[in-house]
This record gives C-alpha cells, sequence and structure tokens, in this order.
C-alpha cells in the first residue's frame, strides 16, 4: 500500500473524504483522499458487481469515507450502466452504486473520470489505452463519456480493436503504434479536439506521442474522482 497526495500537493484536510474506485479490466484501484491512502485488488473477464461491493469493503476497512466514486469501463447513463462492459463479466446493466454504501455515491464512465483528473482546459480528447479503448471529451468544462471507440475502422475491426492490448499481441508493437497515431488524429479531427490525452496501462509503450497528444497518468483517475464532488473545474455529463 502506498500514498498518493491530495490535488493540491497535500491531503485535503478541509473538504470531505473522497473514496476513488476505478475498475479495470485487470484490476481495481482504490485511492482515499482525506488520508493518501491506496489500495487494488484483481477483477478480470468474469468480474461481475457482488465482487466489486465486497472487494472494496474488505479493502477499505476502517477508511473515513464521506463520498464515492466509481469510475467503470462502460457507458453510463444517469448514474448507470445503459450497456454491459465488453472485457469483464455480466450483470451491470442498470447497477445502482448508491444503494450499496452509506455514503453518498456516484457512478461515471472510466475514461470520463481520468478525462476530469487531466483536464487544462479548451476542448480535450482523451483516449484511455488499456485492455480496450476509453474515450471521453471535455469541452469548456464539460465532461462527455463517449463511446466511438466501437465505430468500426478497417478490415471489419473497430478503433478499439486496433488500439487495445489484443491488438498489440495481434500485431506487434511497431503496427499497433502506426494505427494508434492515425486513430488518434482521426477521433482527434472528429471531436474538433484542441489537443488529447493518452493515458491507460498501454501508454508506456509509447516512445514517442503523435502530434498534438500529452501522456496522462493513472493516477489522474483519482483527481477525477476527487474533482466530481469537490466541484472544481469540470462539470459531469456521463
Amino acid at each position: 500500500m502506498r500514498k498518493v497526495q491530495g490535488p493540491d500537493g497535500q491531503s485535503p484536510e478541509d473538504q470531505p473524504s473522497v473514496l476513488v474506485v476505478d475498475i479495470g479490466a485487470s484490476n481495481v484501484k482504490l485511492w482515499c483522499s482525506k488520508t493518501g491512502e491506496t489500495a487494488r485488488f484483481r477483477s478480470g473477464p468474469h468480474f461481475a458487481p457482488q465482487g466489486l461491493v465486497e472487494g472494496i469493503r474488505e479493502a477499505t476497512d476502517g477508511w473515513p469515507v464521506d463520498r464515492v466514486s466509481v469510475g467503470i469501463p462502460t457507458g453510463v447513463l444517469g448514474g448507470r450502466p445503459y450497456c454491459e462492459p465488453h472485457n469483464m463479466g455480466r450483470g451491470w446493466l442498470g447497477f445502482a452504486v448508491e444503494e450499496h454504501f452509506e455514503q453518498p455515491a456516484q457512478l461515471i464512465n472510466d475514461a470520463v473520470m481520468q478525462a476530469l483528473g487531466s483536464y487544462k482546459g479548451g476542448t480535450m480528447l482523451f483516449l484511455g489505452l488499456g485492455t480496450g479503448l476509453g474515450t471521453a471529451l471535455v469541452v469548456d468544462g464539460t465532461a462527455i463519456g463517449l463511446e466511438i471507440q466501437h465505430l468500426p475502422y478497417r478490415d471489419g475491426l473497430s478503433f478499439e480493436d486496433w488500439t487495445g492490448t489484443r491488438a498489440i499481441d495481434r500485431f506487434g508493437l511497431a503496427v499497433w503504434r502506426k494505427h494508434l497515431a492515425i486513430v488518434t488524429q482521426r477521433l482527434k479531427d472528429a471531436t474538433v479536439a484542441e489537443y488529447v490525452v493518452l493515458g491507460g496501462g498501454n501508454v508506456r509503450h509509447l516512445e514517442e506521442l503523435p502530434p498534438h497528444c500529452h501522456r496522462g497518468a493513472n493516477a489522474n483517475a483519482f483527481l477525477g474522482g476527487y474533482r466530481l464532488w469537490a466541484g472544481a473545474q469540470a462539470e459531469l455529463m456521463a
């Protein structure tokens, strides 16, 4: 277990203690804004809501929690998943996270949460490079969850099929990097973004970034979950 500092470089004392939960296809990562404590537990292709609730309770026992932010890798409307995640188990459709916590809780798309933590102003496109491809747009402080990664790209495959982990395994790093640059430019043009933040674990495979791109950090998801309750710099539409 290690500590991650709050958004101002120190653990905030006058703000509510926010538990941020970042669900990934391989791991669930947790952070407490009050103490800076972090933890994680495994998810995987059969991961379901009950495993999430039980894992959070076990991993955060004794943590001070006033608010809960949960990021999930699927589309979210009105605080509920409207489709099943592509890289996890079933049972998420309509999952009501607030029913499982005594504290106020919000569920948002995981790319939106990282986008909120990465945002520096203007119009920003966020691309999360992980098992799949997460997409979100922030325009003048308003974050919008996208699902454009599932649109067709080439050879009957989607943008996500050519930029996720399976593409690295199938085509190799050189081909993956080539098509990631093409996909990034196409999505930037389509969303009229001023700049792109590339986050997620696979950004480590990029020695050079495509034009107008910035390297994100996984810890930005924690900051995004904190900002969701702190009211800092972003309004949510997801």
